[in-house]
Order: structure tokens, then sequence, then C-alpha cells
């Protein structure tokens, strides 16, 4: 069957370019997909563009796409365990994480159907009895959005749900690697009563797909999640038609540990924090930065339990977290944990593909803790996007948040200590977009999402959210016009 869905019909891609999908669990095969070109970009850009101009979606009332929108909810509900079960064939990751990961869409959208018609605008007062003048907000109009190979379908609804919920059309470009829950996403949509050419899905690498979103003088927004590279090639090339940029680009996330913090619970998520998902998770707590006086105990025993981790596949009952997405990407972990050595970080474990027999056909890496390790190094600012995590020590309050700021990034960020003062005052100091207090990775749909400084521009989620998808215009209306005779004559 046809992967490309231009203008509410499945296609074939222009030049018949096949992808294969495997699964890095193993290698098996789970799939073939059509290999998108910019001319199928193209024709999805023109699509959006006469669905938005010509169509009826900008101007259905709000109240009707949000209720498509909660429909939609209700489809990904009744069919949870196939869409579970193809972003773990996809990712590899375990089957109950991408369970969790549907049931965090579902509560995207069900966010958004529900906020879709709360903001009708204001009134403004001109302080003028003859004038009507008020606030409203529109659609911003054809919307590229690009999706990374972490958490596919997860981050698609980051973006989808808030621009249909505006009034937008889009083009949807997932990862390359990863791209059977879009077009699963895109058959329910269709489902729900989306008009044809409001959602277009384009499958292919993103020099070939997804530039051209950002370069198209047709696309009125591109939003992008992913490496820090390839973001500032998109904001180069948004520039030439100054479109809208949405940004979130990574993190390296410090994890700041006091001495007077609950110690089991912050040795629990520290590991959490790094290792869920293998470390691919773009808020992952990779810097470790614990207390001096506590530093020699808590850091022994994450060692002890990192080493306990057990490596599975996505139907592995007894796995705790699964395999790296890919040979290229194993290979880049391997180079940085090299990098690491060659520094002078002390391996405290792991380090290295495991041994088990039954994990080699699969792209696994263990586990690995990087001690003595300081902001000279450029394993400390360098993201990983593996298990792979580095300790700092630090004395001081202020020394805590010197460190953990001083990076160009600043996604997220987490306070461990049982002093309320305390913890409240660093994480005010932080210049992160998140920081989680006495916890680690929790977020909801209602709550803004992004970064600082290079992790990103704008935000997702929340109020917020869905205001990138919209363009705010002021109408004033004299009504009882009459001449000024301003000028004579």
């Amino acid at each position: 069957m046809p992967d490309i869905l231009v203008d509410g019909g499945w296609r074939s891609a222009r030049n018949g370019g096949r992808r294969e999908i495997r699964c890095p669990a193993d290698g098996s095969l789970v799939g073939e997909v059509d290999e998108g070109t910019a001319e199928d970009a193209a024709d999805a850009i023109e699509s959006a563009w006469r669905a938005f101009h010509e169509g009826p979606w900008p101007t259905v009332p709000a109240s009707e796409r949000g209720d498509l929108l909660a429909r939609v909810a209700d489809l990904l509900e009744r069919d949870r365990a196939e869409v579970a079960r193809a972003e773990s064939l996809d990712t590899g990751k375990r089957l109950v994480e991408s369970g969790y990961d549907v049931d965090d869409v579902v509560g995207v959208f069900r966010y958004y159907a529900r906020v879709a018609a709360e903001d009708a605008g204001r009134v403004v007062d001109t302080g003028r009895p003859d004038v009507v003048s008020r606030i409203v907000h529109e659609p911003v109009g054809v919307c590229g959005l690009i999706t990374p190979w972490n958490y596919p379908l997860l981050q698609t609804s980051w973006k989808v749900a808030p621009a249909l919920a505006a009034g937008n059309t889009l083009v949807l470009k997932p990862s390359e690697l990863t791209p059977h829950s879009a077009i699963l996403l895109m058959r329910l949509l269709a489902e729900a009563g989306l008009p044809d050419g409001v959602a277009n899905l384009v499958l292919g690498a993103g020099p070939q797909v997804g530039a051209p979103l950002s370069e198209d003088p047709r696309v009125d927004l591109v939003s992008f999640t992913g490496g820090l590279e390839t973001g500032k090639r998109i904001m180069a090339a948004a520039a030439g038609t100054v479109k809208r940029v949405a940004l979130e680009l990574g993190g390296k996330n410090p994890n700041i540990v006091f001495a007077d913090a609950h110690v089991e619970s912050a040795v629990d998520f520290a590991l959490t924090a790094v290792f869920l998902h293998s470390g691919q998770v773009c808020s992952a707590g990779a810097r470790l930065m614990v207390e001096d006086s506590l530093h020699d105990d808590f850091v022994d025993e994450v060692v002890r339990r990192a080493e306990q981790i057990r490596l599975g596949g996505p139907f592995d009952d007894k796995a705790e977290t699964g395999p790296l997405i890919s040979a290229a990407h194993l290979k880049k972990v391997e180079d940085y944990v090299a990098d690491a050595v060659e520094q002078g970080a002390w391996l405290r474990c792991g380090g290295a593909r495991p041994d088990d027999p039954d994990l080699t056909s699969g792209f696994y890496y263990l586990p690995t803790v990087f001690d003595r390790c300081d902001t000279s190094m450029g394993v400390v600012h360098e993201e990983s996007f593996g298990p792979v995590l580095t300790v700092e020590r630090f004395r001081t309050e202020d020394e805590a948040v010197a460190i953990a700021n001083d990076s160009v990034l600043g996604l997220a960020g987490a306070v461990w200590t049982e002093n309320a003062g305390k913890a409240q005052r660093v994480a005010g100091r932080l210049r992160m977009g998140t920081v989680w207090i006495n916890d680690y990775h929790p977020y909801v749909p209602q709550a803004e999402w992004g970064g600082y400084k290079q992790s990103g521009i704008g935000r997702e989620l929340g109020r917020a959210g869905l205001d990138e998808y919209r363009e705010t215009k002021h109408i004033w209306h004299n009504v009882r016009p009459a001449p000024q005779r301003w000028f004579g004559g």
C-alpha cells in the first residue's frame, strides 16, 4: 500500500523509491515504505496551500476542530495496541513504554480538543465610544512539521494537535527511520473526518523532503525537533522567506543532587533520568552533579545499579531498556565514550557493547558511567543521546548553579534537596525551560515545554504551544465614521 498522503489520496513516491525499516532490537524487517523526493514534498505543500486558502478548515468553528481532535483521541485509545506495537518495532523500545507513549499522545489530543475554542480573543478599551477594537487569533497558514525518531508519535502529536486546533494545514515529515506510527495517525485523522488536504504526509530523508519545508515560500511555519546542527540549517533556510520557526534542539541536562536530598529516591531517579530509552531522550539527565560530601557513596550506588540494568528487545518482559536506534548511532555513542576516556574521565562501568549472544543482532550498548568529569571536557557539554552518564562534583549552592549553567544548551534540569527554600532558589537561577524538584522526566500537556539558549526557539504544549500556530490580529472598527478635515479642500 502506498505511504505518501497528498490531498487525501495515498500514493507512491514519484521516483518509485523505497526504504526498508528494520527493528533496532534484532535487525528484523518491519516493513518497506515509500521514500519521497523534493517533488513529493512540493506536491504536499501545494495540497496544504490549497486546503488552507481554498478549503473550509481555517474557518471551521474552533469548537468543531476541537471535536475532531477528541475523536482522534478516542480512535487512538481504540487502536492503542496496534500503534504501540508499531512504535516498538520501529524504535526498538519496550512495548510497555510505547503503550505509555500512546497514552500521552491521547492526552495531548484531548488537551488541545479542550482549549481549541477557549480563547476567542479580547476587546480593547480604546477610550473612544465610536470604536470597537478587537484582538483575534487566526491560523498561521501552512505548517511544515519535522519530527524525530526517539518518540515518533508523541513528538508528532505535540505539533499536529495544536496546528489543527488553530486551523492550520500541514505537511508532516517524520523521521525516515520510524515512519509507521505517523502513517497510522494520518489514517485516524481521515477516519475522524479531517478534510482532504489539511494533513499531508511525506516520507523520506531530510535533505530531500525536509529541506523544502524550510525553503518553500508557500510554507508559513516550520517546526522541527532534532539535532542542533540540523536546527541551525533549518533556521538559516527559513530566513529566506522570513517564515516562523519553532525549534526543539535537545539538551545536556544537569541533575543536581545536594547532600540533604532523599538519597534513595535521588539514586533511583538518577538512573531513570539517563538510562530510560537508553538515553535517547532530549531531556535525559546525562549530567549528574553531586555535592562533594555525598559524592562517593552516591556514585558507587549509581554504578552498582547501572551494572544490573537488563537490556532486551520490545517484547522481552524482563528487559528494562532497549537498543539504540541504528548502527550509525551506536558508532556515534562509541566514539563519544572513547573521547571521554581520552579526555581523562574515569570509566566506572559500561563503555562497551554487551557480550550476551542474544543481543548481538541489535544495536545495544551497556549503561555507562563516567566519574571525575568537569566542564573543561567536551563530553560534559556534548550530547551523546545514549546511555552515558557523566558525574561532576560541587561544594556550594552557587558553584552548583554556575556549573549547571555552563552550557550553550538549556532544555531541562533537576534539583534534589529536602530544603524547600534552596530548591526554589536553585530552580529560579537555572537557565533552562523545565526544572524538576525532587523528580525527573514528568510532563503534562497543559505545561509548556522548550529550551533556553541553543536548546531551541519557542514552546510546545500548553497555551504557548497553541500560540506558536496562531497569528494575532487587531481589528479596529470605527462605528461612526465622519470626515476629519485634516487637509483642506
